[in-house]
């Protein structure tokens, strides 16, 4: 049988160890939102002008048509667009099978709400945030931009693409209070979960996205 002395600091050490682990994703969570801070913003008054806006891909129904959040962001970038706030949108999305493209429906709503065709980018391998940001840096040639989704993800897209090099501002659209709270409660989780997924990408694996392709350059404009 083992001394006390011995198994109280082995006791203590899982104890410890457990404690860790519950609060160090905790920590980096609030890391992210802590240095994010000073680019988050929720009033299209309060962003200052860039050329150009990425709009994040969320999901589209059956028919093609954008679900709420999604057309929540669509239409902030509009009201950046027509606010003279941005000259481009950039719309990036999930378009990996013929039956789903998030971008196409991005695009035909900010072009009924009277954005000129010309003035949409898109993008259609923008499978997951950092994907999206690491092709606007390497595919579009974008080093400054607006981001524009929900205030939940709003932190972790600004912190990746300002990690991958693009120098970020986020517009959050309304989201707690708006949309069914058993919906936040899910969402908010399993942002919490991505926003490690996101540390662990930029500051240690720096994995390549799924496509990749030739520079295609954005004349930018304001």
């Amino acid at each position: 049988m083992l001394p006390k002395s011995f198994i109280f600091p082995w006791r203590l050490a899982i104890g410890l160890l457990i404690l860790t682990s519950a609060i160090a994703p905790l920590a980096l969570n609030y890391y992210v939102r802590l240095v994010t801070s000073n680019y988050l913003r929720t009033d299209v008054a309060k962003v200052p002008a860039e050329p150009i806006a990425i709009v994040f891909g969320a999901g589209v129904w059956e028919d093609g048509t954008p679900s709420p959040m999604l057309a929540d962001r669509v239409q902030a970038a509009v009201d950046l667009y027509k606010a003279g706030r941005t000259g481009k949108l950039l719309m990036t999305g999930d378009n990996s099978s013929a039956d789903y493209n998030e971008v196409k429906a991005m695009q035909e709503y900010a072009e009924a709400q009277g954005v000129p065709i010309n003035n949409i980018i898109l993008d259609y391998a923008g499978f997951s945030t950092y994907e999206s940001c690491y092709r606007a840096k390497e595919i579009f040639g974008i080093t400054k931009a607006v981001l524009v989704t929900q205030n939940f993800h709003l932190a972790r897209a600004v912190y990746t693409c300002r990690q991958l090099g693009v120098e970020a501002i986020g517009l959050g659209t309304p989201d707690w209070g708006k949309f069914p709270q058993n919906s936040m409660i899910r969402y908010s989780f399993r942002e919490f979960l991505a926003v490690l997924k996101a540390l662990w990408e930029v500051r240690v694996t720096r994995p390549e996205p799924t496509f990749l392709g030739p520079f295609e350059g954005i004349k930018e404009k304001l």
